[in-house]
C-alpha cells in the first residue's frame, strides 16, 4: 500500500513578535523539509496507535515476547514522533498529530478485535514494509533543501529497520534473508 504525501497547506507559525526573528532554512527548503516532517509525524503516529491495539488484543502462543517488544515499538515511535514534531516547530512548520489528521491517511491493514501472534506479525511486516521506502525517499527529499532535517530522519528509519528486522525475526519462517 503506497501512501502519497498529504495533500495540506502546512501552517507557518502566525504573525508575532517571535517571528520577527528569522527562521533557519529559505522557504522552499522550509516547505520540503516541512512535508517530510509531518507525513513522518503522521506515520509514526499511526504505527504507533497500531502497535498499542494489538499489545491490548494479542493472543496466542508467542504472545508475551510480542507483547513486550510491541511496547517497546510504542515507545520509540512516540519518542521520534515527538523528536519530529519539535524538529518541524524548530523550522516554523506546525506540527499536526490530530487524531483526525492521521485518520485521514486512509484505512490501515490492522483489524480490529483479538489477534494472534502470528497475524501480529504478518500485519507489522505490512506497516513496516510500507513505511521503511517512504521513510528513505524522505530522507533523500531532504538532504539538500536540509541536512539537520535528514540526519533525524536516518536515525528514525535505522531504528524503524531495527525493529522491523526483529519482529521479522520473531517468525519461525525468517531465514535471515
Amino acid at each position: 500500500m503506497s501512501l502519497s504525501p498529504l495533500p495540506i497547506d502546512l501552517p507557518y507559525a502566525k504573525d508575532s513578535a517571535m517571528n520577527d526573528l528569522p527562521l533557519p532554512l529559505p522557504p522552499a527548503d522550509r516547505k520540503t523539509a516541512g512535508q517530510a516532517l509531518q507525513d513522518s509525524l503522521v506515520d509514526l503516529l499511526d504505527l504507533s496507535s497500531n502497535a498499542k491495539q494489538a499489545h491490548w488484543n494479542l493472543r496466542g502462543p508467542g504472545f508475551r515476547s510480542l507483547h513486550l517488544h510491541l511496547d517497546e515499538i510504542v515507545e520509540t515511535t512516540r519518542a521520534f514522533a515527538d523528536d519530529v514534531a519539535e524538529r518541524a516547530s524548530a523550522l516554523g512548520v506546525s506540527p499536526d498529530g490530530r487524531p483526525v489528521t492521521v485518520a485521514a491517511r486512509g484505512p490501515r491493514p490492522f483489524p480490529p478485535g483479538p489477534i494472534t501472534v502470528a497475524e501480529a506479525l504478518e500485519v507489522f511486516a505490512t506497516l513496516y514494509g510500507a513505511l521503511i521506502p517512504r521513510m528513505r525517499g524522505r530522507i533523500s527529499d531532504t538532504g539538500t533543501a536540509d541536512p539537520v532535517t535528514q540526519d533525524l530522519l536516518i536515525s528514525v528509519t535505522a531504528a524503524l529497520e531495527k525493529q522491523y528486522w526483529m519482529l521479522r525475526a520473531e517468525d519461525p519462517a525468517y531465514d535471515g534473508a
